[in-house]
């Protein structure tokens, strides 16, 4: 692996079950295969790098708030428009809510086409078209 990549990001989250449904659908859709599933968690792997989900005996706070410091969202190419549009229309079958959708597909400005979506424990993904 080269210095620098990203390993792995890891999310506490408050409800196990309800984010392996929404995270596990969104991975698997983006090409992540499961990696780890352990009582606590579990984990996807793409070339490498993996998420984990975990809901851990240590949070300290109810759940997560994304306007908050700390993590706002993460952001993944997630290919063609047509399959950003694909995405964003099976996500609320799957938890996620569509942001901003009065600027979508441009919320990101008029020459970013993506989707951004929150999860029912309010973490926010961004799904970027490939130019």
């Amino acid at each position: 692996m080269s210095t620098g990549r990203l390993h792995h990001v890891e999310l506490w989250v408050p409800d196990l079950p309800r984010a392996i449904a929404e995270w596990g659908w969104l991975l698997t859709s983006l090409g992540y295969e499961q990696f780890q599933d352990w009582e606590a968690g579990r984990s996807w792997n793409l070339d490498g790098t993996y998420l984990v989900v975990e809901q851990s005996p240590a949070l300290t706070a109810p759940g997560h708030d994304r306007l908050r410091p700390g993590l706002n969202h993460l952001a993944f190419h997630a290919g063609p428009r047509e399959q950003v549009d694909q995405l964003t229309a099976e996500a609320p079958e799957h938890g996620w809510t569509l942001l901003f959708p009065d600027r979508h597909p441009h919320a990101g400005g008029p020459g970013h086409y993506a989707a951004y979506l929150t999860s029912t424990d309010a973490y926010e993904v961004e799904l970027v078209a490939t130019p």
